[in-house]
């Protein structure tokens, strides 16, 4: 018998979200019956998304903003709460990358990759920790990166923002625990995104051979992830990490 996950009535952020594994979130929070606010760098961005959103019947805002930026996200977070009322669940999604070898990664491919992918969520929780602490419930879910707990050449600047994620979350646990808000983080491996699309298919293949499943990931795994932490059905997780990398870190 299949267990079915009803968020209706619950709002939702989800930063990122105009594709890729963003997008899918969202929309999987919608088809169990979420509102959603959907941020990007372009509002526009996340207007097919939005739309269809809108066409399951939830209502959703398309919001432009740069994570890193921590008046940007205050202003699209309190433009949010304005329009849906409330925020139950938080998804810190927005990310990117920068790779290359250390002794050539340039300070400002460091510092952009720090700001988005770890600022950028530390923004967001800063922004609506007061609501949901009054409200005394709230979910919190980070994506991080089977990166951030391996490690990998030519990606310092991404798995130490990553690894650093997961230290926050933990942290945030332990501190909105006493306040019914769980904060937890999904740490996906490869994903079959437009980011990985662009990888040589050598890369890719030999990748592929250290799954244990066999297959890469697509974001629909990543969101089916997400939406267990954002329900009842998680209630009693908080400060865990759940890895959705088909085993690749085991």
């Amino acid at each position: 018998m299949g267990v079915s996950i009803d968020l209706s009535g619950k709002t939702a952020l989800v930063t990122g979200a105009a594709r890729g594994i963003g997008r899918a979130i969202a929309l999987r929070l919608a088809q169990a019956g979420a509102d959603v606010a959907l941020v990007d760098l372009d509002a526009d961005m996340c207007g097919p998304a939005a739309e269809s959103i809108r066409e399951l019947g939830r209502r959703a805002v398309a919001l432009g903003a740069d994570v890193a930026d921590f008046a940007q996200a205050s202003a699209a977070a309190e433009r949010a709460l304005a329009e849906l009322g409330r925020l139950d669940i938080l998804v810190n999604n927005a990310g990117i990358t920068r790779d290359g070898l250390f002794l050539r990664m340039a300070e400002q491919d460091f510092d952009r990759v720090v700001a988005v992918n770890l600022k950028g969520c530390f923004n967001f929780c800063r922004a609506l920790a007061r609501s949901m602490t009054k409200a005394r419930s709230g979910r919190i879910i980070n994506v991080a990166s089977v990166i951030g707990i391996t490690g990998n050449a030519g990606q310092a600047n991404y798995a130490a923002a990553k690894a650093g994620l997961l230290g926050l979350t933990k942290s945030l646990a332990k501190e909105f625990g006493a306040r019914n808000i769980t904060v937890n983080a999904v740490a996906p491996g490869f994903i079959m995104t437009d980011m990985t699309e662009a990888l040589p298919d050598e890369v890719k293949e030999e990748s592929r051979k250290a799954i244990p499943l066999g297959r890469f990931g697509t974001p629909e795994d990543v969101a089916g992830a997400v939406l267990f932490l954002a329900s009842d059905l998680g209630a009693y997780v908080t400060g865990h990490v759940l890895l959705a990398d088909g085993g690749m870190a085991m």
